[in-house]
């Protein structure tokens, strides 16, 4: 079985990122001849995803110009977050309720994600079915580009967990369907509450990324990247 549906969460403020982001959403900006929400969009309709969400707040007239535009096969949907930005769990919570029962990807603009991750993504699919748990892909992060990055959970035999001491970063990707998102009865809410939820009765999964990790958080670290030879 191949995942249809997926969200892309777009609706951040970008406030690291600036002066970058003072007139462009972060999505928007490009990394070599592409930007992060194209790069977004292309991964998930390369792997066979078939509708999309796009959550959008910051800046949203010019995320829905950009996908008024945008020529795919897939369809894409903005969820309107203008007059609220529900936070990450909220976002999801709220742009995937047409899903139904269909599981769905979602995944943060901001990692560069290249076709590399594609065989990943099978693998994610692959671990949520055999178990029917939230699955994270996840970094050990000593293949972070970025070096300053603490560390974000733990990962031993596809359990995450979360201790003192962290070894894996969160790459931006995961795996779920609505049942890990409707018992929290609230609008406004962080993944971060999910995640601690399930964490606490090991019923979080998460599976090892081999490949380096670009994560676009600061103007610096957008200025290193860009001036890689690893995008097209």
């Amino acid at each position: 079985m191949r995942v249809k549906h997926a969200m892309i969460l777009a609706a951040g403020l970008g406030t690291r990122m600036k002066p970058l982001t003072l007139e462009t959403p972060k999505p928007l900006i490009k990394v070599g001849s592409k930007n992060l929400l194209e790069r977004s969009i292309n991964l998930l309709e390369n792997y066979g995803v078939e509708q999309i969400i796009i959550n959008a707040h910051y800046l949203a007239d010019q995320i829905e110009k950009f996908v008024l535009k945008f020529k795919s096969k897939v369809k894409i949907t903005i969820s309107n977050e203008k007059a609220l930005l529900l936070d990450t769990g909220g976002g999801v919570k709220e742009g995937t309720k047409i899903f139904g029962e269909n599981p769905f990807f979602v995944l943060n603009p901001d990692t560069l994600w290249l076709n590399n991750y594609l065989g990943e993504m099978q693998s994610l699919e692959k671990i949520y079915f055999e178990n029917k748990k939230h699955c994270l892909l996840l970094v050990n992060k000593r293949l972070s580009f970025d070096t300053s990055f603490k560390g974000d959970f733990n990962l031993k035999n596809n359990v995450v967990s979360k201790d003192i001491e962290n070894n894996f970063i969160f790459t931006g990707l995961q795996l779920l369907d609505k049942n890990h998102l409707d018992p929290i009865d609230k609008k406004v809410f962080s993944m971060n509450e999910v995640w601690n939820n399930l964490i606490i009765n090991n019923k979080l999964s998460g599976l090892e990324s081999s490949l380096k990790f670009y994560h676009l958080n600061t103007e610096e670290m957008y200025k290193k990247i860009s001036n890689l030879d690893i995008t097209d």
